[in-house]
């Protein structure tokens, strides 16, 4: 009997797509995922349907775009009728599980004191830790802790605010994210029921706080770390959050107060947490093999969205579409069933639960956005290029003033709302509700720092990527429910 395909679904939170050797990072050491890439498939133009977790993540679990999954922001929840993939795979069989971070839900203590809100997802095991740092008593990771006579703790670095200690590897919730994992990939092992376990790191998201030991790695080549892609003065013709997050530092970065040091360590710390990640991703893939189920688990690598890294004079994450912020890694493999390969063509990872379906082999779900790019995987069909331009959307995703809104000072309901088209050549920026958006022709500007957006010399180019913006937010449409007859 054919043994069914396994799933182990591994996704890091707010990583960009450069931050791997494969893509091309000198700094980083991260040979298990560079070595899962040469032997399988390597995403060269991976692209997140939103630039912020609780949409991205809706929108790659349900193979649907954020504003058709109504879960649109941070703070949302996800309504109970949709549908993830682990619950289709789950009423088909699987075995689900998950350790780490979910975030379909709101995750502030002050909403959800216990844990977050969960729909039927279809993870029958469930250990959740939204984050690393404190919050709640049921955060999964500190009870690990708890048990080996221990409680989370991060110390200052002493020549940096903006960095800090985090708990060496083996107190990690790295290494407690794959610990869970290991369990359950063990206990797997020599039954026929298939599975999917989703391993949900909270690293490289900020506080860039790895540990001191992988940190150190980088001091003697600290001033070798590029610093951030930033001129003064470009942000001046682009949407006015760019310079307000420029200037007011959502989330602890002011760019214009830190020094060199402070932005190379940033980057030092965030590449350290990223070899950490690599870490234990190779101890996953070692016992995978040990345990036999190499050859039927199809092994994904990928991140939820991307991190400006102080790029273009911004920290972290908002309504931006720079290449940091939404192109993300995304590698495939399953030796014996995907050839080794790059693809450069443009995907999105609206696009990952519709072909899961099919690499599980299980019919298509109605309601599903995505495309699915199996047969084009495993050489069943040339469906080359895959997208002709990939959509990304920020409906108020954050509220801009998030501060006094978390108080309850402040009503934000209106917020910043952008859209994104990117083509292989070009890509255009929507300031909704504004006279202002950006464009770029990313051949001859591939930093983006050059705004074409009132070039009368690209006019026409503007007007076609606006009607195509246009076509692609008409099909976001909710395709449910479906048509039963013809009137």
């Amino acid at each position: 009997m054919e043994s069914k395909t396994n799933i182990l679904w591994i996704c890091s939170d707010q990583q960009r797509w450069d931050t791997l050797g494969c893509y091309g990072n000198e700094f980083v050491q991260t040979p298990h995922l560079d070595r899962l890439a040469n032997g399988g498939v390597l995403f060269e133009n991976a692209f997140c349907q939103s630039p912020i977790c609780t949409p991205s993540r809706a929108s790659f679990l349900t193979g649907r775009y954020p504003r058709t999954t109504r879960c649109r922001q941070n703070g949302q929840a996800i309504p109970e009728d949709e549908r993830l993939l682990p619950r289709i795979l789950a009423d088909n069989g699987y075995k689900c599980g998950l350790a780490g971070k979910l975030h379909l839900s709101p995750c502030n203590p002050t909403v959800c004191p216990e844990m977050e809100r969960r729909i039927n997802d279809g993870y029958d095991v469930f250990h959740w830790s939204h984050h690393s740092g404190p919050g709640w008593e049921t955060n999964a990771y500190h009870q690990w802790l708890k048990g080996r006579g221990m409680s989370y703790s991060e110390q200052p670095h002493p020549d940096s605010p903006y960095v800090s200690f985090g708990p060496e590897v083996d107190n990690h919730q790295t290494t407690w994210c794959a610990e869970m994992a290991i369990d359950f990939i063990e206990s797997q092992a020599g039954t026929e029921q298939p599975w999917l376990f989703s391993v949900n790191f909270f690293d490289p998201h900020h506080p860039f706080d790895a540990p001191e030991s992988l940190l150190d790695r980088y001091t003697e080549q600290l001033q070798e770390i590029p610093l951030p892609a930033y001129t003064e003065g470009e942000l001046d013709s682009k949407p006015h959050w760019q310079r307000r997050e420029h200037n007011e530092a959502y989330g602890g970065y002011p760019f214009g107060k830190m020094s060199d040091l402070d932005h190379r360590l940033v980057r030092a710390s965030c590449f350290a947490m990223c070899d950490l990640i690599d870490q234990q991703v190779g101890r996953m893939l070692e016992v995978l093999e040990r345990s036999g189920q190499l050859s039927n688990t199809l092994v994904v690598y990928m991140s939820d969205h991307g991190e400006m890294l102080g790029d273009h004079g911004i920290y972290l994450k908002g309504a931006h579409f720079y290449e940091p912020a939404v192109h993300v890694p995304l590698i495939l493999s399953q030796p014996g069933t995907l050839e080794p390969q790059k693809i450069s063509d443009l995907i999105e990872l609206v696009d990952l639960a519709p072909t899961f379906l099919d690499a599980t082999k299980q019919p298509p779900e109605p309601g599903m956005q995505g495309h699915n790019f199996w047969p084009k995987l495993t050489k069943q069909v040339d469906t080359s290029p895959l997208r002709q331009d990939v959509y990304c959307e920020y409906y108020n995703a954050m509220p801009p003033d998030w501060d006094e809104w978390h108080t309850g000072e402040k009503d934000s309901s209106l917020g910043d709302h952008a859209t994104m088209l990117r083509t292989k050549k070009y890509k255009l920026v929507v300031a909704h509700g504004h006279e202002a958006g950006e464009l770029y022709d990313l051949e001859y500007d591939p930093q983006e720092t050059q705004n074409l957006w009132n070039s009368p010399k690209h006019s026409k180019i503007q007007v076609k990527l606006l009607k195509r913006l246009s076509d692609r937010m008409a099909w976001t449409a909710d395709p449910l429910p479906e048509r039963v007859s013809v009137w």
